[in-house]
C-alpha cells in the first residue's frame, strides 16, 4: 500500500514539474512585448529619467524609449537579462531598412547593439526615426546648451 502512495506522489511531482517548465518556456518567448516590464527595467537602470513613450519592435526583442527632455533610450532583450542605455545626442544614426517597416540603426557608443529593427507598422518606424532625429538635432542647437545647467565638478 505504501509503494502505491509513493508512486502517486512521484507522478504528481513529475506532472507539476512538466507543467511548470512548459509555462516558463511560454513566458520566455514573450520578450519585451510587456511594456510594463520595459518600464520597470528602464526605470531601474535610469531612475532619474522620465519615460514619455515606448515603441516595441515587432518581435518584441527591442524597445525604443522616448524620454521627457527629448532624449532617447534603447533596451534589448539578451536571453537572461536586458541591455539598457541612453542614446546620447548625435550618437545614433538611422536609415530605412528597405522593408518600409524598419530602421537600420548604428549606435556609435554601443556598436554591439547595431542592427535592423522591424516594427509592426511603418508609422511606428517613422515615429522612432523622428525620436532619433530629434535626439540628433538637439546636440547642434545652441539654445539647448545655453539653457542647460552647468555641471558641478
Amino acid at each position: 500500500m505504501g509503494i502505491i502512495v509513493w508512486c502517486i506522489l512521484f507522478a504528481i511531482v513529475v506532472f507539476f514539474a512538466f507543467f511548470a517548465t512548459r509555462m516558463a518556456s511560454q513566458n520566455k518567448e514573450d520578450g519585451l512585448h510587456d511594456t510594463g516590464l520595459a518600464i520597470l527595467e528602464f526605470g531601474r537602470a535610469f531612475p532619474t529619467e522620465a519615460i514619455r513613450q515606448l515603441q516595441t519592435t515587432a518581435n518584441g526583442q527591442a524597445v525604443f524609449v522616448r524620454l521627457h527632455d527629448d532624449k532617447a533610450g534603447f533596451m534589448r532583450s539578451l536571453r537572461n537579462h536586458f541591455a539598457v542605455h541612453l542614446i546620447e545626442p548625435g550618437r545614433a544614426r538611422a536609415k530605412d531598412s528597405g522593408t518600409g517597416r524598419g530602421l537600420t540603426v548604428d549606435f556609435l557608443d554601443a556598436p554591439h547593439h547595431n542592427g535592423t529593427f522591424e516594427f509592426a507598422t511603418p508609422a511606428d518606424a517613422a515615429e522612432v526615426s523622428l525620436w532619433l532625429l530629434g535626439n540628433y538635432v538637439a546636440s547642434d542647437d545652441p539654445k539647448s546648451s545655453a539653457t542647460k545647467p552647468a555641471a558641478k565638478a
